[in-house]
């Protein structure tokens, strides 16, 4: 296992990062659909994470309404892991019940989550703490100085972000700078080799303002497992079969797959190793955010980072999943041709 580190903040984390989404026990709706691992798989889980050499643990308080985070700690008791040896992130904004004070990035809200969030993962502070999504009804100065203040409690270490517009990460960041606050570290996004939406904006962004890319959905939700083909999706229970999230270009997805597959078999290796590979060797990535529902599965994608994709490999990928041109984008690159 390989570390890198988070931007200019000197923090070291693992490759790839363990995502405990399938955390949890509700009988229906989305997070039934996700996971439903109890103690005895989530310890079994987590065991060989650690063995693996990952460092970083990625929860938030709505996977399975606060389960998956009561899981998550209590595995670390029941394994006995040294708090300075691991990396603990989770999330705030989503509606935890129904009152209305229970959702968004108000000050009230941040810090009532946070605290519910540390006792449930039984620890006394996390390393890091993403907002989770865009809360359009709080000012951005609210919601900095409220985090700036979580951190100086010393209940959270680090700032990060989900989800957010490019432009909104980047005035958020001037703002903190200005008002010499704490700014946030790195950004969690959706990115696979069908979904590379934030090469246009995000990806430059991060390079600029140094922060840290955590991919999540590298399989685009099972999708890039391999076992969808135009011949037949799967059947068996996968994810994607059952929750179909997060949204692709299913066509193009079909062809990913056939490219992926002939590589895959190349390298004698699966095509979802190759789909984690990518993202893995892609400019700006730090840590990986991986799932899993069982133990093979998440072996198989530990093992990815054996893997190294040639440059013939990187070019057949891309022949496939070009990023369409966008303005001001396309324009930007036609007229910069003067400084060449």
């Amino acid at each position: 296992m390989n570390y890198n580190y988070v931007g200019n903040t000197g923090l070291m984390v693992s490759e790839l990062c363990f995502g405990t989404m399938t955390f949890g026990a509700q009988e229906t709706g989305m997070w039934a659909q996700i996971g439903r691992l109890q103690q005895k798989e989530v310890n079994q889980m987590m065991s060989a994470v650690l063995e693996s050499g990952i460092n970083f643990i990625d929860t938030a308080n709505v996977y399975s309404f606060g389960q998956s985070e009561q899981l998550l700690g209590q595995s670390l008791v029941d394994l006995g892991v040294k708090r300075d040896e691991i990396i603990i992130a989770s999330k705030v904004l989503a509606r935890m019940n129904d009152s209305p004070n229970s959702s968004g990035l108000s000050r009230y809200h941040i810090f009532n989550s946070v605290d519910a969030s540390l006792k449930r993962l039984q620890l006394d502070y996390l390393d890091i703490l993403y907002v989770h999504g865009v809360d359009a009804k709080t000012s951005l100065e609210e919601i900095l100085r409220s985090l700036n203040d979580i951190v100086e409690s010393g209940k959270v270490r680090y700032i990060a972000i989900c989800n957010w517009p490019a432009w909104m990460v980047a005035k958020a960041q001037t703002i903190a700078q200005y008002r010499g606050w704490h700014k946030f570290i790195g950004l969690q996004y959706y990115y696979s080799t069908v979904s590379r939406d934030i090469e246009h904006e995000l990806v430059p962004m991060a390079a600029d303002l140094d922060l840290a890319i955590f991919p999540w959905s590298p399989l685009a939700g099972g999708f890039l497992s391999g076992k969808f083909t135009r011949a037949g999706d799967a059947a068996d229970g996968s994810r994607r079969a059952s929750f179909d999230f997060p949204p692709i270009d299913k066509e193009k997805a079909y062809d990913l797959v056939e490219v992926m597959r002939k590589i895959s078999e190349a390298h004698g290796v699966t095509v979802a190793q190759v789909a984690l590979a990518w993202v893995r060797q892609q400019p700006g990535v730090t840590s990986t955010i991986i799932g899993a529902k069982t133990l093979p599965q998440l072996q198989a994608n530990i093992a990815s980072t054996k893997i190294k994709l040639t440059e013939d490999d990187l070019v057949k990928i891309n022949e496939v999943s070009p990023l369409p041109p966008l303005y001001p984008g396309w324009m930007v690159k036609r007229q910069s041709a003067y400084r060449k």
